[in-house]
C-alpha cells in the first residue's frame, strides 16, 4: 500500500508548489515566465493526487491510490517543467 507516502510527498510538495508560486509573484518574475501558472497546474494536481490517496486510505476503492499515484507523478513532471523554464530567462 503506497497511499501514505503518496499523502505525505504530495502534502509536502504542495508546499514547494505555494513557495514557488508566492515567491515568482514577490519578485515580480511572473510577468516573465510561465513558471507560475505551471506550478499552479502542479499544485491543482497535488491536491488531486491528496484527495484520491486519503480515499484509498479510508477504504476508498483500489483506482482511488492508482489515480493518486499518476497524479503525483505527473505534477512532478509539471514542477520540473516549471523549474525549468526559470533558466531560460
Amino acid at each position: 500500500m503506497r497511499s501514505h507516502h503518496i499523502l505525505n510527498a504530495a502534502s509536502n510538495l504542495l508546499g514547494v508548489t505555494f513557495v514557488i508560486i508566492t515567491g515568482l509573484h514577490l519578485t515580480t518574475d511572473a510577468r516573465h515566465t510561465f513558471a507560475d501558472e505551471i506550478a499552479l497546474a502542479a499544485a491543482i494536481a497535488l491536491t488531486a493526487s491528496c484527495f484520491f490517496s486519503y480515499q484509498s486510505i479510508r477504504g476508498g476503492p483500489n483506482w482511488c491510490e492508482t489515480l493518486a499515484d499518476r497524479l503525483f507523478l505527473t505534477a512532478q513532471l509539471m514542477l520540473l517543467v516549471a523549474v525549468s523554464t526559470l533558466w531560460q530567462k
